[in-house]
């Protein structure tokens, strides 16, 4: 069965709550309560979106959602009265999407959700065609080690491929591609993830791991340079 959304949280009442309010709303939603049924839910059924719960009784909302990424890339927002940035921190670096703490507004998060939704089935759609615009799509540049291949959503570095992750791809490239120009990170939250309700930190979590994968030394980047209070600019160096 297709669903839109998979709430996996041990507190079934809020799980319920939030799942009959989806549901108003014209938002598909199920609930599971722990580690197994959310595994077994996912062999059967097909989502757009999990909200993923850090404590689910005996089990880890953290182990959960790093088996669910040797799998899938579906958004995976956590929410979770676990407050701490250093828990939202390990959510954000093992591939959770965002991290919204409880307790959270139905509202604000139905528009989240409804947000994510729509981005996830352009981009599913984008995926079905054959957009190809020749040797193009593998890009060589002149002044540095990196090559990019968007049809395959790769790159390359001294001809090793650095293992980008779909959001990791989009947002270099949208930075490779707007490059010597300083970009705010208000149009990246936008181009990138949709919409604007994203945090800070996730954004920073993302360019730091794409530096960690390009750069030779992260601490002191070549390429992807902060803009201090505005946002981020992928420079080469060159007028071209």
């Amino acid at each position: 069965m297709n669903w839109d959304c998979l709430i996996v949280d041990d507190e079934i009442e809020l799980a319920k709550a939030t799942c009959e309010y989806f549901e108003m709303f014209g938002v598909t939603c199920a609930f599971v309560t722990n580690f197994n049924d959310c595994v077994l839910f996912m062999e059967s059924n097909s989502v757009k979106l999990i909200l993923l719960d850090i404590n689910l009784g005996n089990d880890s909302g953290f182990e959960l959602c790093k088996a669910l990424r040797q799998k899938t890339d579906i958004p995976i927002l956590f929410i979770s009265a676990r407050q701490s940035d250093d828990d939202v921190l390990i959510a954000l670096n093992i591939g959770g999407d965002d991290y919204i703490k409880k307790p959270y507004s139905l509202s604000v998060l139905l528009a989240k959700v409804k947000v994510i939704i729509k981005r996830y089935e352009g981009a599913a759609k984008k995926s079905g065609r054959s957009d190809t615009v020749g040797s193009e799509d593998q890009e060589k540049n002149n002044y540095s080690n990196l090559r990019i291949d968007k049809d395959a959503m790769k790159v390359y570095r001294d001809g090793k491929d650095v293992g980008f992750k779909t959001k990791e791809f989009k947002l270099f490239l949208y930075l490779y591609e707007n490059k010597n120009r300083v970009i705010a990170k208000d149009e990246l939250f936008k181009m990138i993830w949709g919409d604007a309700f994203f945090s800070d930190g996730t954004l920073n979590v993302h360019i730091r791991k794409i530096r960690e994968k390009i750069e030779e030394n992260p601490n002191q980047p070549k390429y992807i340079k902060t803009i201090w209070g505005t946002g981020y600019m992928f420079e080469t160096g060159e007028n071209e």
